[in-house]
């Protein structure tokens, strides 16, 4: 018999975020559901402890160089849930999370495909719930840090525009009628791309504010951000330009305007990671590279310095 919930996590061999994360699931859900872990560079003593601590879990190797979009979708493949969770290693909740996510579909109109909760930080600050219109010129002016994402958007069970990669429930064959995540891109913008591809098809995003999930991010900010956030730009500008040349030339000069302002200060200021960054960025804005293809160029020559 299926499970009612299939339960995808992507972790890069961080167990001090996996083990809270996957207790959490264990300790607080009791709808039927089945678990996979895709291991992104696994240690092997690490995979192998974790597959005796946690046998319930199924473990997927992922020992090549891969995304947010090909990491989950490894998983996505093999699920048999009606539903499936995309959830992130560094969350952990301390309610049934997944049985009021699934609960909320039965309350929402048949036409309803994902529901996401409210994102809390690890201080129990309000991160996000629900998430509004996202146009491209909001994109750049947030580069210039003119324009901010508003992180409260609605109470109770609320239709919104966009979800966030972080958690979110969606219906198995609508995921599957989608193509699951879009491999194009790489770390961003995979959520918004796909909630973007669900209204266009007549589908409705929803978020519930009366479930709350804690999301770790801060704590856990990776040093690799000159080979990620490079390979981000370039896949966000290629979505919100939507395959117009002029489109993404606009947009492009204005985000490369930016971070190429961000690289001088960061130069005067003595801030090498940053400038690093900023320097890969405008690198990688006007090339015919793939995200993909940015970050592993990238990434080799942090392994290398």
């Amino acid at each position: 018999m299926n499970p009612e919930v299939s339960i995808v996590i992507v972790c890069m061999n961080r167990m001090d975020n996996l083990y809270p994360c996957l207790q959490s699931i264990q300790e607080h859900t009791t709808v039927s559901h089945e678990t996979f872990v895709v291991a992104y560079l696994f240690d092997k003593a690490n995979l192998e402890k974790a597959r005796q601590d946690f046998p319930w879990v199924t473990f997927i190797e992922s020992d090549e160089l891969r995304g947010f979009a090909e990491n989950n979708n490894l998983a996505l493949r093999q699920v048999r849930g009606a539903y499936t969770l995309v959830l992130n290693d560094d969350t952990e909740f301390s309610m049934p999370l997944i049985d009021g996510l699934v609960a909320d579909f039965g309350r929402l109109p048949s036409d309803a495909a994902i529901v996401s909760p409210r994102l809390v930080n690890a201080d129990g600050s309000l991160q996000l719930c629900g998430r509004p219109p996202y146009p491209a010129y909001k994109y750049v002016l947030q580069q210039w840090h003119l324009y901010k994402e508003p992180i409260d958007n609605g109470s109770g069970l609320f239709e919104t525009s966009n979800i966030t990669g972080a958690c979110f429930l969606i219906r198995t064959d609508v995921f599957r009628e989608l193509g699951w995540f879009d491999e194009t891109y790489y770390f961003t913008p995979e959520d918004i791309a796909l909630s973007t591809l669900a209204r266009e098809r007549g589908y409705g995003v929803w978020c519930d504010s009366e479930l709350v999930v804690t999301h770790k991010w801060r704590t856990t900010a990776s040093r690799l951000s000159p080979a990620v956030r490079p390979a981000a730009v370039r896949g966000s500008l290629i979505f919100f330009s939507r395959g117009r040349a002029l489109s993404y030339l606009l947009l492009g000069l204005g985000v490369w305007t930016a971070e190429m302002v961000k690289r001088i200060k960061a130069r005067l200021q003595g801030r090498e990671l940053d400038h690093l960054t900023f320097k890969h960025i405008t690198r990688s804005i006007f090339t015919r590279r793939t995200p993909k293809e940015i970050f592993v160029r990238y990434y080799n020559e942090l392994r290398g310095r």
